[in-house]
């Protein structure tokens, strides 16, 4: 499948790179053409971020995020060194603080899931499928 655009960055696991990755994606998807999906982008960009920062870094690796239109979809990947750490949606009570990001990736996209990364660690992603 051609590879119609593609973008990625590593960052250091810390809280401010949150924002940095996710208003990098917004921008590449409105620039792309496709700025109707540019919040959503954003959003699910913030969710998988902060879970690779929380769940998946270790001292002294990056993170990395990666958005690339390929094909009729656009795809957002997020890897972290830690493999054994996969991502489990749960139902979290209406007391609970944490436990709502998975729930809100999978509302904002069409599909997503995690495998292993090339080399050592994990990869998160997000699909939207593109018109035409």
């Amino acid at each position: 499948m051609p590879t119609h655009h593609e973008d990625e960055l590593d960052y250091t696991p810390t809280p401010h790179n949150v924002t940095r990755a996710r208003t990098r994606t917004a921008h590449l998807a409105a620039a792309w053409g496709h700025p109707a999906l540019a919040p959503d982008v954003a959003l699910v960009t913030s969710e998988l971020t902060t879970n690779a920062i929380l769940h998946g870094s270790l001292r002294g690796r990056l993170i990395r995020v990666r958005l690339a239109v390929v094909d009729t979809t656009l795809r957002l990947e997020v890897s972290d060194p830690r493999a054994e750490r996969v991502p489990h949606p749960r139902e979290a009570s209406p007391a609970e603080q944490f436990g709502r990001g998975l729930a809100l990736v999978g509302a904002l996209c069409d599909d997503w899931g995690h495998g292993p990364r090339d080399g050592v660690g994990k990869t998160v992603w997000a699909e939207w499928k593109l018109p035409g």
